[in-house]
């Protein structure tokens, strides 16, 4: 408070202490301004005294020695006092935020998990369900925080069944650029489309669908730069671009340690509100690689399995659109959010049939293929805490050209396609509890009716995810 509030404040009390008077005399309003006067000459006093004191105290605080102490007690006592601002910082710099999302489940299969293939698509890893019982999935872990004025850091450490470590996420963004230039660097999930850099745990299903299944074996990673730029709009309208090196499925990793670049992306988003109770966000994206040897295993027309090697050119479009509804804008009670993803691809290049020579019959040639699909899902919040959801996923193996291979591959027109419903209870941001049935139909005399009972628990400060 300074000195003329506190000075007005004791003028003001005084008269308000005084009795009320009318048609005062000249002589008592000389006497009530004297008394004024007076009480502004004391208490400018008192103040006056107490910031000599003040002033005092503080010297005699700083000539005081400090007590022998343990050393750290010393540096404590030595070291200057810290604003709130920069303990914030110090705090940062030296704790990173921590975080561990741990995730399991009950799995219960109809068809054997080994048989899992997706008819008329190249196999990209790892994308089945998982094994039938009870099993831990996917967990993780998470550190971030701001390096300094320029820079923030981020680690995602992926813990899988098998006990393995991967690195998930392990990138730097710089944060200092002005005009919402933002570049990334490192390794991160790709921008392209719009559920692919969301990790598994913010997914409103327990699979990924079968679209990001067949065309990105789960997600697409780069290890490379990104730069995404905000334009200064009402309407959400953001730009990005991504080169790195394309190791991630449909690409490979580069052969004879070559340098370069492997593969770039483009992504453009564009949304906005509505009006209170709706949201849209619409965006296209364009990725494309240059796998080199991308090596997989196919049953020939005789039945053999046979190792394929193909290089090439690989690229894949993807449109996506996401609307969502809240009353009044209130998603807390009650809200539905629509989904829905297209994808294209297309390849050149040639393709090596028997590549290891197992069968003896080692041939290379031309090879082309136009594929696509695409999943819709809805999600409704009926009420706190609960939801239930479906999802349609449809497949298109579309034209393959084997060439001169076609006397040893044949191309499949089975169009593959999933049907899943789910229903799950979300007590807190920290916890959520997902019972999932769906019925795969991948070939034409494989259908699978799955049931997965899901637990996702998070443990300590984790990021808000995004729209």
């Amino acid at each position: 408070m300074s000195r003329f509030i506190q000075v007005s404040g004791a003028c003001a009390l005084a008269l308000l202490g005084a009795p009320p008077v009318s048609a005062a005399s000249d002589a008592e309003l000389a006497e009530i301004q004297a008394q004024i006067q007076q009480l502004k000459q004391s208490y400018e006093a008192r103040i006056e005294a107490l910031d000599r004191r003040l002033q005092e105290a503080e010297a005699r605080n700083a000539k005081a020695p400090v007590p022998a102490a343990s050393p750290a007690a010393a540096t404590v006592a030595a070291a200057p006092a810290a604003t709130p601002a920069a303990v914030s910082a110090s705090n940062s710099a030296f704790n990173p935020a921590i975080y561990a999302v741990l995730q399991g489940a009950y799995i219960n299969q109809s068809k054997d998990p080994d048989k899992y293939a997706i008819a008329g698509f190249v196999p990209s890893g790892d994308i089945g369900p998982g094994k039938r019982g009870f099993s831990i999935a996917e967990s993780e872990l998470g550190f971030s925080a701001n390096v300094d004025h320029k820079f923030f850091g981020n680690l995602i450490l992926a813990l899988t069944p098998d006990n393995n470590v991967e690195v998930e996420e392990a990138y730097g963004v710089f944060t200092a650029l002005p005009g919402g230039v933002t570049p990334k660097f490192g390794r991160f999930l790709s921008s392209v489309g719009y559920l692919n850099d969301q990790h598994q745990h913010a997914w409103d299903f327990y699979d990924a669908p079968l679209v990001y299944q067949a065309f990105f074996g789960g997600q697409f990673r780069n290890d490379g730069l990104q730069v995404k730029w905000l334009a200064p709009t009402d309407t959400y309208l953001q730009f990005g671009a991504e080169v790195g090196d394309g190791s991630s499925f449909p690409g490979s990793e580069r052969s004879n340690g070559r340098n370069g670049i492997g593969g770039g992306a483009l992504h453009a988003h564009v949304g906005g509100d509505i009006d209170v109770s709706n949201s849209w966000r619409a965006g296209l994206s364009w990725l494309t690689l240059r796998p080199n040897e991308r090596t997989h295993t196919e049953i020939d027309r005789n039945g053999n399995p046979a190792q394929l090697e193909f290089s090439g050119r690989s690229q894949v479009a993807i449109a996506d659109f996401v609307w969502k509804y809240a009353p009044n804008g209130n998603a807390k009670e009650t809200h539905f959010k629509l989904q829905g993803e297209y994808f294209w691809r297309k390849e050149r290049g040639n393709l090596r049939y028997d590549s290891d020579g197992a069968l003896g019959l080692t041939n290379t040639a031309r090879n082309t293929s136009r594929q696509n699909g695409f999943y819709v899902q809805g999600v409704y919040q009926f009420m706190p805490e609960w939801r239930v959801g479906a999802r349609y996923d449809h497949l298109d193996p579309g034209r393959v050209d084997y060439g001169g291979n076609a006397a040893y591959l044949g191309a499949s027109s089975f169009n593959p396609k999933r049907y899943s419903l789910m229903f799950d209870y979300t007590p807190s941001e920290f916890s959520r509890f997902r019972i999932q049935y769906q019925q795969s139909k991948l070939q034409p005399d494989f259908t699978d009716n799955i049931l997965f009972v899901q637990y996702i628990l998070t443990l300590g400060a984790h990021g808000a995810h995004s729209y």
